[in-house]
């Protein structure tokens, strides 16, 4: 990273993973940057419990802690997850890889990466405020006003860039929106999350198989476990808000311990707590945010602030990283020219923050009911096949999307073709029995001929 951008005044409204992570590109380009945070310090304060959603770093992701010089720190807290393991109503387990060997992907612990970046962000120069929430902005001058938390009085801070990475409920984005002329979209699905804790066995070791993303699909709804680095695992339970076997159908005790013996029966047991933790987290929602333009003058949105989505894809931290990376490398064509930088930025990015929005929802629906499909599997296995004899040609939708620094767009426009070639491969005669037979190299001379 060179310092073609010094001498710039850049204040970011929001120190969550992005706006952290952010912070440090640009404040070792020789930027001053202060960061504005409306919570309290989680290093002093303490994390708030019930609404991570354990996080899954990927490649896009290690691509941007490894350029700003962080990536060594960060592994010591990452657990790697070769694949989903995958819960019947029985309990019988069913291994499914990601990727090739050696492809994985890293369970992380929210508060502890965000607290990582943060101490980074501090020892490389960046002043961060917290306990500030923003109340307006002032585009024309490139002032953010924000009231302190605790003494009730109102700070300018005056940068030349202003740069909002303040979450899917962004200030900054509500303020760009009134300004008129924004497009703006939010859809929440029909389920919603509350999260669980398998804790350690009596001798401190997992409850679990450590190197996998745990999974117990069942159809309308589904559970997940991911594991932390203290061997417990971060269990999110994933229930429509209405309807049978859904929150609203869960109110008693009887009623949940019921649903869990009845429906994931091998993972009670392992929840001794189920009870507290179900009545004390909260019951979250989940929602897919779009927007446009992401500048207004000098500032510009970013990570959720810009594109929120749900988590079934695992890329909403991976995807605000590169939002993160691909910046920095415009700052670098545009030679510190914002104007340019703002305007290239977000025209560039949009097609892809909104294909992995779409992606995600699709994920969802993957995970929650076909993970345990027989068909399923079977096209997994052929798809499998076809990247093994032919690993530059037949790249799966998963692998482009979380191995490779293909572009969402182009990953989700290659996974259709793929997809409608698929569809024709599986209503072949006997494919159960003679798939292995398949002419493969046809099928992959498809993806290249209409």
């Amino acid at each position: 990273m060179n310092g073609e951008a010094s001498g710039k005044n850049i204040i970011m409204v929001g120190a969550g993973l992005v706006g952290s992570l952010l912070s440090i590109y640009l404040q070792k380009r020789g930027n001053q940057v202060t960061l504005v945070e409306k919570r309290p310090d989680m290093r002093l304060a303490g994390s708030i419990g019930g609404r991570s959603i354990n996080l899954a770093l990927s490649n896009r992701g290690w691509r941007a802690l490894k350029e700003t010089g962080v990536a060594a720190q960060v592994e010591k807290l990452a657990i790697p997850m070769k694949g989903r393991m995958m819960h019947d109503p029985e309990g019988k387990l069913t291994f499914q890889p990601y990727g090739k060997e050696g492809q994985a992907i890293f369970s992380v612990s929210r508060a502890g990466l965000n607290q990582l970046l943060m101490n980074e962000a501090e020892q490389c120069g960046v002043n961060i405020y917290f306990n500030q929430d923003c109340e307006s902005i002032n585009f024309e001058e490139t002032i953010v006003f924000a009231k302190n938390n605790k003494n009730k009085t109102t700070q300018a801070f005056k940068g030349d860039v202003i740069i909002g990475t303040d979450g899917a409920f962004s200030v900054v984005r509500e303020t760009i929106m009134k300004s008129g002329r924004f497009n703006y979209s939010q859809s929440y699905i029909d389920h919603g999350y509350k999260e669980l804790s398998i804790p350690p066995t009596k001798a401190t070791a997992f409850a679990l198989e450590p190197n996998a993303l745990h999974i117990w699909p069942r159809g309308r709804f589904m559970l997940i476990a991911l594991p932390n680095a203290d061997r417990s695992f971060t269990c999110t339970l994933f229930l429509p808000f209405e309807g049978e076997d859904s929150f609203s159908a869960l109110k008693s005790e009887k009623a949940i311990m019921d649903f869990f013996r009845s429906t994931f029966p091998d993972a009670l047991p392992l929840i001794p707590a189920l009870l507290d933790d179900y009545f004390r987290n909260p019951t979250s929602s989940l929602v897919t945010v779009k927007c446009y333009p992401w500048v207004k003058g000098n500032t510009l949105i970013l990570g959720d602030a810009s594109h929120a989505i749900v988590p079934f894809y695992g890329q909403g931290m991976n995807s605000g990283f590169e939002d993160c990376y691909l910046l920095n490398k415009m700052i670098d064509t545009h030679r510190g020219n914002w104007k340019e930088i703002l305007a290239r930025f977000q025209a560039v990015r949009k097609p892809d923050t909104d294909a992995i929005a779409d992606l995600a929802i699709q994920n969802f629906l993957e995970m929650r009911d076909k993970v345990a499909d027989e068909n399923f599997l079977l096209r997994k296995r052929i798809e499998g096949r076809l990247n093994e004899l032919y690993p530059q040609k037949w790249i799966p939708l998963y692998s482009m999307v979380t191995f490779s620094d293909i572009g969402y767009a182009r990953a989700m426009a290659v996974g259709k073709r793929q997809e409608a070639i698929m569809d024709e491969v599986m209503t072949k005669e006997n494919i159960r029995d003679t798939w292995q037979q398949l002419d493969f190299d046809e099928i992959v001379q498809k993806l290249t001929t209409d």
